[in-house]
């Protein structure tokens, strides 16, 4: 008997203990289960807004499809001229004080011009605005260097940011190139 009151014991702290860690598994595993359905619950959203699934239309287009942005150079008797081609979406907008240009020292550039006035807007990251929403806006500028001298191969990084009327701003872009800078003649 004495053997028998021991056994039964430890068999019902065991039972006990076993229970326990039936009911930590069971937590544990419906805790991951939960988790992994957040997870793809919130890659489904992202996927839904950038149309990462070919069965749906995507709520917003990819950057490079929203706008379409490329640099043109060319040689001028006072430097040379860079114009910056903006084919823009429809239901889209390019912010114009967004627009920036960044070059090594001893390189200088002209205020932009622009082929289209913007509009204002009231936008809710910047207040109001102007902005382009027109289908194709060209910003021109003249880059000289400040020795009178050429340069060649002069890294640009062009600057910009736009976003989709329906509410999704696009983080800032940029755009390498390199721009050769003739002699200016006087």
């Amino acid at each position: 008997m004495l053997i028998k009151m021991p056994i039964a014991k430890s068999a019902a702290v065991n039972n006990r203990t076993a229970k326990k860690s039936y009911m930590l598994a069971v937590a544990l595993m419906s805790t991951s289960v939960m988790t992994g359905l957040s997870m793809s619950a919130q890659a489904a959203g992202l996927g839904e807004l950038f149309g990462s699934n070919s069965a749906e239309q995507s709520k917003f287009l990819p950057v490079d499809k929203a706008f379409q942005v490329s640099p043109i150079t060319k040689a001028t008797a006072k430097g040379t001229r860079l114009s910056i081609v903006f084919d823009i979406t429809p239901g889209h907008y390019v912010y114009k004080d967004q627009l920036t240009l960044r070059f090594p020292k001893g390189l200088s550039a002209t205020p932009f011009t622009f082929s289209q006035s913007p509009v204002s807007i009231n936008d809710p990251t910047f207040g109001q605005v102007p902005v382009f929403t027109q289908k194709s806006v060209v910003a021109t500028t003249t880059l000289m260097t400040t020795n009178g001298k050429g340069a060649r191969n002069a890294p640009i990084v062009i600057g910009w940011q736009g976003c989709a009327k329906a509410g999704l701003c696009y983080p800032p872009e940029k755009i390498k190139t390199t721009v050769n800078i003739g002699v200016t003649r006087k």
